[in-house]
């Protein structure tokens, strides 16, 4: 029994080892443009999208999946992030595209991510080393999905800093250009002032 669970976590390690850490995608879109990205999977896969828009304009951008027989299976408008998982209908490529045609000339940067499953194995369905690999698998794809949340985290936080910077930037120049219209106005009605009251003598 103890010799069993060893061998179970030397094998979770070593799972999670040898597993490829996922890794995030920047694209830069122009304005009136669309960029298309494409992941091969089989029927019964998971496919799971996740992203970001990072920069330009309002931080929005449209977003199109359709299947491999052109079904759309989402489709959104004017989205600033999101995460989308749907199960591979068919064998063949995946479409997921990402539209900035709304923008007159303002660039987008989005940061994305898909992460595809394994297909399910009919063969170690049921069996002790199916669960197993099931319970790996799903803990697998736990990991993922924190480590992209906390790279997300790490973005939001990024873009909430710069714009927290830029206003309070704006704020500092627009109080200096108050004070110095201040002061030449107080300089200015002294001078009319003075000018007004003065006495002029003819000689």
């Amino acid at each position: 029994m103890a010799a069993s669970r060893v061998w179970e976590t030397w094998l979770l390690l070593v799972f999670l080892w040898l597993t490829p850490l996922a890794t995030c995608y920047f694209v830069h879109i122009d304005a009136h443009a669309e960029e298309c990205f494409f992941d091969r999977a089989s029927s019964g896969m998971k496919l799971s999208l996740t992203f970001e828009v990072v920069e330009g304009g309002f931080l929005d951008i449209d977003l199109h999946i359709t299947g491999p027989d052109s079904k759309v299976i989402y489709s959104g408008e004017r989205e600033s992030n999101g995460k989308y998982t749907f199960a591979a209908h068919m064998d063949g490529m995946y479409r997921y595209c990402f539209g900035n045609k709304m923008s007159s000339m303002t660039p987008k940067a989005v940061m994305f991510n898909m992460d595809v499953g394994d297909a399910p194995s009919e063969r170690m369905k049921g069996s002790e080393q199916g669960k197993l690999e099931s319970m790996i698998s799903d803990l697998s794809r736990g990991l993922t999905a924190i480590k992209h949340e906390q790279e997300y985290m790490e973005v939001r936080e990024r873009i909430h800093r710069m714009i927290n910077d830029n206003t309070n930037s704006r704020v500092v120049w627009w109080s200096v250009f108050e004070a110095f219209l201040l002061i030449a106005m107080t300089f200015g009605q002294i001078y009319y002032l003075k000018r007004f009251f003065e006495v002029k003598r003819i000689i």
